[in-house]
């Protein structure tokens, strides 16, 4: 979902260059949330919005932190560590939402409150020792393959209740939930079965041992796509684009090739 067309400039998203620009915007995606939740029969209060940051300056990040943005959510483990030394007297948490190389589970740890994109035990075991040696915890979802593209991370489905009960073993690492990242098309009713892919992952593991998972998130919806991932259940959504305006390169350009893996922000 997004903005398809790479033939004109990306206008639907403007850029937030101020305070106020950044408030309305929030504004303007928090109403959609609302909406999209009653359209749901559900509570827009179970909906977390976290902002994703990538690639925006870390003197614009500031603005939006002034316009309310209390959590942040980055792909690049630097890119991330660069912004929140910059931001570092600001009262601001940090989600690393991208795939995490095992070389860089001591800068997730030196800085980040929340990791979305555990997707192998490797990178579980690699975060538990440099947790346990910084006597912290971490909060962590999993990272599934909803729509079945082999260029993109995260476990098959068949494979979640497996990996959460040996990541159940890692102390540190306190399991939140589910992440995915749909299909990119403007096709609705394909982004929204991967949706509901993801939602019925999480009540399968729930009929097992529903303590694998924590609270149940479910970490689904860019900015393209949040309306359709909240009426599927989400209670989590990557929202970028719609708060810090178009990026300069299409969103094709995040997207994966088949040797290049997919982002998992917006």
């Amino acid at each position: 979902m997004g903005d398809m067309d790479e033939s004109t400039p990306p206008v639907r998203y403007p850029e937030a260059v101020t305070v106020a620009d950044f408030a309305a915007n929030l504004a303007a995606v928090r109403a959609r949330i609302a909406a999209a939740a009653a359209r749901a029969g559900r509570d827009p209060d179970e909906v977390r919005l976290l902002p994703i940051s990538k690639t925006v300056p870390a003197d614009r990040v500031r603005l939006a932190v002034a316009a309310g943005c209390r959590q942040l959510g980055e792909n690049k483990v630097q890119e991330a560590k660069g912004k929140a030394a910059a931001l570092a007297d600001l009262d601001v948490s940090w989600s690393v939402v991208g795939h995490l190389q095992t070389n860089k589970a001591k800068d997730v740890v030196a800085f980040a409150d929340e990791f979305q994109a555990l997707d192998s035990m490797r990178v579980a075991q690699a975060l538990d020792r440099r947790l346990a040696a910084a006597d912290r915890t971490l909060d962590v979802l999993v990272q599934v393959n909803t729509s079945a593209e082999p260029q993109k991370y995260g476990l098959e489905p068949a494979d979640v209740l497996q990996f959460l009960r040996e990541v159940s073993d890692l102390p540190t690492l306190r399991v939140r939930g589910l992440m995915t990242l749909a299909l990119f098309t403007p096709d609705s009713e394909l982004v929204r079965r991967c949706f509901r892919r993801l939602r019925a992952v999480r009540e399968r593991v729930r009929d097992v041992d529903a303590d694998l998972l924590g609270p149940g998130e479910l970490s689904m919806g860019m900015s393209g796509d949040y309306e359709v991932a909240i009426e599927e259940g989400s209670t989590c959504v990557r929202v970028g684009q719609a708060i810090f305006g178009a990026r300069a390169t299409p969103d094709s350009h995040y997207w994966p090739s088949a040797a290049d893996p997919a982002p998992s922000g917006d």
